[in-house]
């Protein structure tokens, strides 16, 4: 079994060795470069798809963007993601149609055991010892907007048309529809008809 087979089976892995290492490589070096590149080249958003999983055919990202693996990241149609967008993509995270991330945003699909042998000096079956992670990844639904500053965990699943609130840390499933604001972020309550702002349209 491959290392990058064993993050999707949820199973310890090793993130230091070559075979991973090569896949973070191609994701760094190309975010590096679109970090450097002016918002007008118009090079800029197509060197997205050359790391990253599956994108719809309209996106836009403002940058500095990293992503961790990119190819563990699957977006959907109408995705806009604001200043310094951080994807810590270990495990798969699947992001819906029409989601929108405010600056700093951080997606964390990744975590490591709580037990420090186990996090820092696990030894595989082979015999090398190494650093431990493991992962469940995210799922955010279609319509969903994270306001700035907000930390979504590993594991967690964001529901349809909900909306966290800025500085949230994400640690648990958020309902479909929601408003969800704090740390730790839970639903505070559905979104109605009564927030519409239709009335500041000119």
């Amino acid at each position: 079994m491959t290392e990058e087979e064993k993050i999707f089976q949820g199973k310890l892995f090793d993130a230091r060795t070559k075979e991973l290492r090569d896949i973070k490589h191609k994701a760094h070096e190309l975010c590096r470069r679109f970090n450097g590149m002016d918002e007008y080249d118009e090079a800029r958003l197509p060197m997205v798809r050359e790391f990253i999983g599956a994108i719809g055919e309209k996106y836009y990202f403002q940058g500095p963007i990293q992503f961790n693996y990119g190819s563990h990241t699957f977006i959907g149609e109408n995705f806009f993601a604001n200043f310094n967008l951080t994807v810590m993509d270990d495990a798969r995270i699947t992001i819906g149609d029409n989601v929108m991330f405010g600056p700093n945003v951080s997606l964390m699909a990744t975590n490591h055991p709580l037990i420090a042998r186990e996090r820092c000096f696990m030894e595989y079956p082979d015999g090398h010892v190494s650093m431990s992670e493991f992962c469940r990844g995210i799922t955010i639904g279609n319509n969903v907007w994270l306001a700035s500053n907000v930390v979504v965990l590993d594991g967690v699943t964001i529901g349809d048309g909900a909306v966290i609130g800025a500085g949230s840390v994400v640690t648990k499933d958020i309902p479909a529809g929601y408003l969800a604001v704090g740390v730790p972020c839970k639903p505070l309550r559905p979104i109605t008809e009564a927030d519409s702002k239709l009335d500041l349209l000119i």
